[in-house]
């Protein structure tokens, strides 16, 4: 198969979809590799690493999307983008559809196979390749919330753990997954007040496993969650549903009885966002204030850290991506119902149900799809 790697666009993106060793693992078995030069000049790696994994090297993304049976890429394509994909070619990247219907119309017109790296599940139920970018945007919350937190970016001017005879602040966190989960490692190992909410009882009881009397667990009711918002200092929003659009949590009246100078992540905002006052930010323009309320929303929060994330994600990618390669779409996806659950969109048809239903769409079933080519 024929695989391309077009270079980031999105605003100050600079992962990326193959690494050189994973390059090698590809041609090795067989594969063609095209990569737009400088794709990962950001993180480190040169076009002579990927000459010498085996790739060669193209001057612009239009020639790969051109040729490629397959565009590997990390985030979803941008609009100048839209118009390169073509009937059976396979994408694979992150696409949040959800809250997105202009891309979700051009990948329904474009006829293209596309795969979304986060409603991929596993044996388990799991999501294996949404799992590494939530461990490092989790870990992440926190870094950037406790920077927020400083007067001169128009926090409350306090530190996250405190010091001798001052509180530590206090850091709320909605959602016991793998984002809370992570934002509580980092939260607590910094020295926070940390309470998690959540309304499934078994998330609860792992994260009580896994930390102990370091934190407190609190089951997510409305009088629950309106009384931590009114105490926080800062608040991560870390919800999931997979596939479907975020669950607004926090109201913009709850926003306004916030402390002046408190701090919003919400790291659901790939998916629409969990607070009523979020809307998408850049890393270029990361924040914006709401009531006196400073709101962190990038959309492409591990993008700060390129490298540790472009390797994590690879790492999690590589035998998917093998088994596109060596078995086709097809075969590979009707094989797996796991990885069949990361379709999305494929020839013209929505065949993901929770995006179908967010963007009130026509669903197809991907395995009726898949059977009928």
């Amino acid at each position: 198969m024929l695989i391309g790697v077009p270079k980031e666009i999105k605003n100050n993106e600079f992962r990326v979809g193959l690494i050189p060793a994973n390059v090698h693992e590809l041609v090795k078995q067989g594969h063609q590799v095209w990569v737009e030069t400088q794709a990962a000049n950001g993180i480190g790696f040169s076009d002579d690493d990927y000459r010498q994994a085996g790739a060669k090297i193209l001057t612009t993304a239009k020639e790969i999307y051109d040729d490629a049976e397959m565009i590997v890429k990390v985030k979803e394509p941008q609009p100048c983008e839209y118009a390169w994909l073509r009937e059976n070619q396979i994408l694979f990247t992150y696409l949040h559809l959800a809250p997105d219907p202009q891309q979700t119309n051009a990948l329904i017109e474009s006829n293209a196979i596309c795969i979304a790296y986060e409603t991929v599940a596993d044996a388990y139920g799991r999501l294996p390749l949404l799992a590494p970018m939530s461990e490092v945007a989790g870990r992440l919350s926190i870094q950037v919330g406790a920077h927020y937190l400083q007067k001169m970016d128009g926090g409350r001017g306090i530190l996250l753990a405190g010091v001798t005879g001052v509180e530590a602040a206090k850091v709320v966190i909605l959602g016991g997954g793998t984002v809370g989960r992570n934002a509580v490692q980092m939260a607590i190992g910094l020295g926070a007040d940390v309470t998690v909410l959540d309304r499934n009882l078994d998330a609860l009881r792992r994260i009580e496993m896994q930390f102990g009397n370091r934190i407190k667990t609190v089951f997510s009711t409305a009088d629950a969650l309106n009384n931590h918002l009114l105490e926080a200092d800062l608040v991560v929003g870390a919800v999931l549903v997979p596939g479907a659009a975020a669950p607004k949590l926090v109201t913009a009246q709850q926003v306004k009885q916030m402390k002046a100078g408190s701090v919003i992540i919400d790291v659901a905002i790939d998916q629409g966002g969990c607070i009523e006052t979020a809307h998408p930010t850049t890393h270029e323009q990361p924040i914006y204030m709401v009531d006196e309320v400073v709101h962190y929303c990038v959309t492409n929060m591990p993008g700060t850290v390129p490298r540790t994330s472009a390797l994590a994600l690879n790492h999690a990618t590589l035998p998917y991506i093998l088994k596109l390669a060596n078995l086709g779409y097809p075969k590979a996806l009707l094989e797996d119902s796991g990885f069949m659950q990361g379709l999305n969109v494929c020839c013209g048809q929505v065949t993901n149900q929770s995006v179908a239903e967010s963007l009130k769409l026509d669903f197809m079933p991907a395995e009726a799809v898949l059977s009928s080519l």
